[in-house]
């Protein structure tokens, strides 16, 4: 861009930014000064008001969203939502921790340039389609996602698509033929087709490790607190089993992620001819990088112990019977109740944050080379790698999720949207029910934890049904897979966190993106479940079973 571009460029963006702040304060005091219900608790209705600011100044980023992060640390304590202690324990908590770890891994990964390794091995296999390798890495994660958590499949997939990038990116410019008028987020000349491609790949690998958690009974938190709730209410229901729900909800996740691939891409272009790569080309490069070095190897090892202690953590199920495989927590649960420990304890004690703190402390444990410079050793991660290359700012913001998520359930904000929306949905022919639940969880996931959105509304949910004379199921599972939809927001689900912390997108493009993927989950979903789950778990359309009266 020429000069004369950047300053309109700056210009409208200062505007922007002027604009959200005056629309965020306008929002926030009228939704103050707004005489609500009698049954919103007071609390409730001031935390409304701080979330319609908030969501207005990350939309418009009008200040850092970081900083708009941290306001309610300020704004909960002085309008009575909660206290100091209480909100400031949500920026610091095992999930947090579960990111910095991550983050850690991916940053040795990177140091050692062992994700460029793997981006030129995955790409080979693919082919140099643009478009065939955002299906590619959708598909990978999306796999993964049905196993382990959507975080921690994000954060594999997330080094090795930064490195691919790195390397189509020094092709097409460093043959000096490309238009290179874009910089990425660490200041360096970014190919226009390489910036629309960093778009589409990061926001393809956070679409599809949510979409690829819900395909599975035990992919997602949300499946399992289904699953539990659907237990205690109905217990002469008939048990849904990991294979039903698979064969019926796996159908509608590959649905999604076709549909997302495909808005994704509509308007991807392809590499000019000039630089189309072939399979020879990316074998020729992995031959230059030579034979893997020590310190490659040693991150890889970190790599792979990471990835398979997070699979094998817990006991690995394909149904809701016998696990294949017990998983290692269980037996340091035993050993800690053998040391005394309670139980209870002994049952929560390790988490995913455990296992990638630990693997990211051993990094500057392992000795990589020698520096020839200097003579001194070095480590596979050093902490001035880490202070500077660690991304603050997006830790701030998924911590600002989370303390919005506690306050909506400690308010009974989240509840009483529940409530009411139960009222005013009595009357409505089956198919808007089922489709306005959908649309009520995904956008209220947005800015609450989808485990959170799930316990509260679901047994109102599943009250209603019974009201209304509806089969609970007909409302209860789309309900639970739209928790995993919502797409618009870096602190709706963690993958939408990790990958905006790639500062490879902004959030405008997320949000352009999200709504209408929210809103195509919400046509998906309530198709599925009249046309796949319906007929595949016998859900009863003409009022309520037996079982449920």
């Amino acid at each position: 861009m020429n000069a004369k571009q950047v300053g309109r460029f700056r210009s409208r963006e200062e505007q922007l930014a002027a604009a959200g702040k005056v629309l965020g304060v306008v929002v926030f005091l009228m939704t103050l000064g707004w005489s609500g219900p009698d049954d919103l608790p007071a609390e409730a209705q001031r935390l409304a008001a701080v979330t319609l600011l908030m969501a207005v100044l990350w939309l418009s980023q009008a200040i850092p969203i970081a900083a708009t992060a941290l306001i309610p640390l300020i704004a909960f304590p002085l309008m009575g939502i909660q206290t100091a202690d209480t909100v400031s324990k949500s920026y610091i908590n095992a999930n947090v921790f579960l990111f910095l770890g991550g983050f850690l891994i991916a940053l040795g990964i990177e140091k050692w340039n062992l994700h460029r390794r793997m981006a030129l091995h995955i790409v080979r296999i693919l082919g140099s389609s643009l478009r065939r390798v955002v299906l590619g890495f959708m598909l990978a994660t999306a796999f993964l996602s049905m196993w382990i958590s959507n975080t921690a499949s994000t954060l594999l997939m997330l080094p090795i698509a930064l490195a691919l990038l790195t390397s189509i990116n020094d092709v097409v410019i460093g043959d000096g033929e490309g238009t290179p008028d874009e910089l990425d987020a660490s200041g360096d000349i970014q190919d226009p087709v390489v910036a629309r491609l960093s778009v589409v790949l990061m926001l393809g690998i956070a679409y599809a490790a949510s979409i690829g958690g819900f395909t599975s009974l035990v992919g997602t938190p949300t499946n399992v607190q289904f699953v539990q709730i659907w237990s205690d209410r109905f217990p002469e229901a008939p048990a849904i089993s990991a294979g039903q729900w698979m064969t019926a909800v796996l159908p509608c996740g590959v649905l999604m992620i076709i549909c997302t691939w495909g808005a994704l891409i509509c308007k991807l272009p392809e590499l000019s001819s000039a630089h189309q790569l072939d399979r020879s080309f990316f074998s020729a490069r992995l031959r230059k990088l030579g034979r893997p070095r020590r310190e490659e190897l040693s991150i890889l090892a970190v790599f792979i112990a990471t990835a398979t202690l997070w699979i094998f953590r817990t006991p690995l199920k394909v149904s809701m019977g016998e696990p294949l495989l017990p998983g290692w927590g269980i037996y340091v649960e035993q050993w800690l109740i053998q040391m005394g420990s309670d139980p209870e304890f002994a049952s929560s004690a390790v988490h995913d944050s455990t296992v990638a703190i630990a693997m990211a402390v051993l990094m500057f444990f392992i000795p990589a080379r020698r520096n020839e410079a200097t003579g001194k050793m070095e480590y596979l991660m050093d902490w001035k790698t880490a202070e500077t290359k660690l991304p603050w700012g997006i830790l701030l913001l998924i911590g600002g999720g989370f303390a919005l998520a506690k306050a909506f359930s400690d308010t009974g904000l989240a509840q009483w949207t529940g409530d009411r929306f139960a009222v005013a949905v009595a009357d409505w022919p089956l198919w808007l029910l089922v489709a306005s639940s959908c649309f009520l969880m995904t956008f209220l996931t947005e800015f609450t934890s989808n485990v959170a959105t799930v316990s509260a509304l679901l047994p109102i949910l599943a009250g209603t049904a019974i009201a209304i004379g509806v089969d609970p199921r007909l409302i209860m599972i789309p309900a639970t897979i739209s928790t995993s939809c919502a797409f618009m927001l870096p602190i709706a689900t963690p993958p939408n966190a990790i990958v905006f912390g790639s500062g490879k997108i902004q959030m405008g493009q997320m949000a352009t993106y999200g709504i209408v993927l929210n809103l195509l989950g919400v046509v998906l979903i309530t198709a599925t479940t009249f046309f796949l789950l319906v007929p595949q778990l016998g859900i009863s359309l003409s009022g309520l079973p037996d079982w449920a009266k």
